[in-house]
């Protein structure tokens, strides 16, 4: 058993208690790179009821926040020391190319350094009140928050919960994406070595409708965070009603980047390219529907197929890598289907639309970046959520058009405008109904900013102080400055 990758429970490594496990599989080969424990429901009850203990008879939730931005610190710091592990570790793990994920691990280090600086900053108010009263409000931990963590940023989004749920005092039951643990594991090796009280972080591996229902579900718990598709976020949503939990949901998106006839040109199918074929396609954000308006249409696909058609696709640890392969053998089944989809409507493949398989492709699920043009609203590749390296092109007349076209989506995760007209960037930006927007830019991403999006596409904010407060109560507290009997009743 001791190659067997193990969860960490109330400060211990430990194996599932069904002895159940599964192997974690390299999507650039198809080969076993690691075998992990297989967590089920009472293994996420072993946690919750560690967190729950730590929380409240360990005191973690009266910890000074001084002491919480030490260990987050010294998070960062151990992490930032060994990025080239973690870099390393991610891409067997996921696929993305190495220069991707050593990206992710910088980015992982600053969120962590982010909210260490801003556990001890004031989080409080004060009112001036009618009455001779001193009025003021107070944040305080929710207590025990479960966080479920997608596959297509591991690290990343594991930072992105752990670091403002800790910062705010929280105790925290943890669990990766199945297919994508490998990181997360290392993570909290890290966790144990800077001394986080046991019982406070807690990771439990297994799959979503066990372990991740089981922590969406359990009263014990009293928050939620979900990163993920639409359709198990409502799971989620349904099964914390039993105790009403506070959730927090990041969801899907068919995000649209407009571009008008004066953007710059060369910028635009630069943005355009990064938008959709980053990390594969696999995020939430992409750009995965291309606005052109319609006398720059043919002209701007040329260009975008033949620089398309140019991208370098192998493994992520191959030198010169640009794009490496899907997740999984299943997600990549899932997105090819798409590809016949869009045929079977009409649309028209520009390129790509193949799974890659010459040389040392041959093992991988690896699909070519894929182009459709001719595309009407109500083609499903323009309305469902691929997640993969398809790109689908619509084209508008005028600035009401493209904020038409824009809007008519059940998501509302982010969304990008091109031109060099400011006033027209600015009415356009504004009428997107979209939580993230970028104007002649696509995808940055600060620690410092709100990350989260309207309609489907979720509930609340991640990062900056928008995510910490995520992880608070807000108490209210009342102090009669003229203590004195208040005289109500006569006698």
């Amino acid at each position: 058993m001791a190659d067997i990758l193990q969860m960490y429970i109330n400060g211990e490594w430990t194996f599932a208690e069904s002895g159940e496990i599964r192997e974690v599989l390299n999507p650039a080969t198809g080969e076993i790179i690691a075998v992990i424990t297989e967590g089920n429901e009472a293994d996420a009850r072993r946690a919750i009821a560690a967190a729950k203990h730590a929380f409240y008879e360990g005191g973690w939730w009266d910890t000074p926040a001084s002491e919480r931005a030490r260990l987050l610190f010294e998070i960062a710091n151990k992490l930032e020391a060994r990025a080239a592990e973690f870099a390393a570790l991610e891409t067997d793990d996921n696929g993305k190319p190495l220069r991707e994920a050593e990206f992710d691990v910088a980015d992982a280090v600053a969120c962590f350094r982010y909210y260490a600086g801003l556990a001890t900053k004031p989080h409080g108010q004060t009112y001036e009140v009618a009455d001779p009263m001193q009025a003021m409000v107070v944040r305080e931990p929710i207590g025990v928050c479960g966080q479920i963590i997608p596959w297509n940023y591991p690290l990343l989004m594991s930072a992105w919960k752990l670091a403002p749920a800790l910062a705010a005092g929280n105790a925290v039951v943890f669990k990766p994406s199945e297919v994508t643990p490998l990181t997360a594991i290392r993570l909290f090796s890290i966790i144990d070595e800077v001394g986080v009280p046991a019982g406070v972080a807690n990771l439990v591996l297994g799959a979503g409708p066990t372990v991740g229902q089981e922590i969406a579900s359990n009263h014990d718990v009293d928050k939620v965070a979900f990163t993920g598709g639409t359709a198990t976020g409502r799971t989620i949503m349904k099964a914390a009603t039993g105790n009403l939990k506070k959730i927090s949901l990041e969801l899907g998106g068919k995000s649209p980047n407009i571009v008008f006839a004066d953007a710059d040109f060369d910028t635009a199918v630069d943005y355009a390219l990064f938008a959709i074929f980053a990390n594969q396609g696999q995020v939430c954000s992409a750009g995965s529907r291309l606005l052109l308006e319609e006398s720059i249409h043919d002209k701007f696909v040329e260009a975008l197929v033949e620089r398309a058609k140019k991208i370098k696709v192998g493994p992520g640890h191959t030198e010169g890598t640009e794009m490496g392969p899907l997740v999984s053998k299943a997600h990549m089944e899932k997105v090819l289907g798409y590809v016949e989809i869009g045929k079977e409507e009409g649309a028209t493949l520009a390129c790509g639309g193949e799974r890659l398989m010459d040389g040392a492709l041959a093992n991988g699920n690896f699909v070519a970046p894929t182009i459709f043009t001719n595309t009407t609203p109500d083609m499903r590749i323009v309305k469902e959520e691929i997640f993969g390296p398809v790109l689908v092109v619509q084209t508008f007349k005028d600035e009401a058009d493209a904020i038409k076209l824009a809007n008519d989506t059940v998501y509302g995760l982010a969304g990008g405008v091109f031109t060099n007209d400011g006033a027209k960037a600015q009415r356009v930006i504004r009428k997107l109904r979209a939580g993230i927007t970028w104007i002649n830019s696509y995808h940055p991403t600060y620690n410092e900013a709100p990350w989260g999006g309207y309609k489907q596409s979720g509930i609340g904010r991640e990062l900056g102080t928008f995510g910490f407060e995520e992880y608070t109560e807000v108490k209210q507290i009342n102090i009669n400055l003229n203590v004195e009997p208040i005289g109500w009743f006569e006698n």
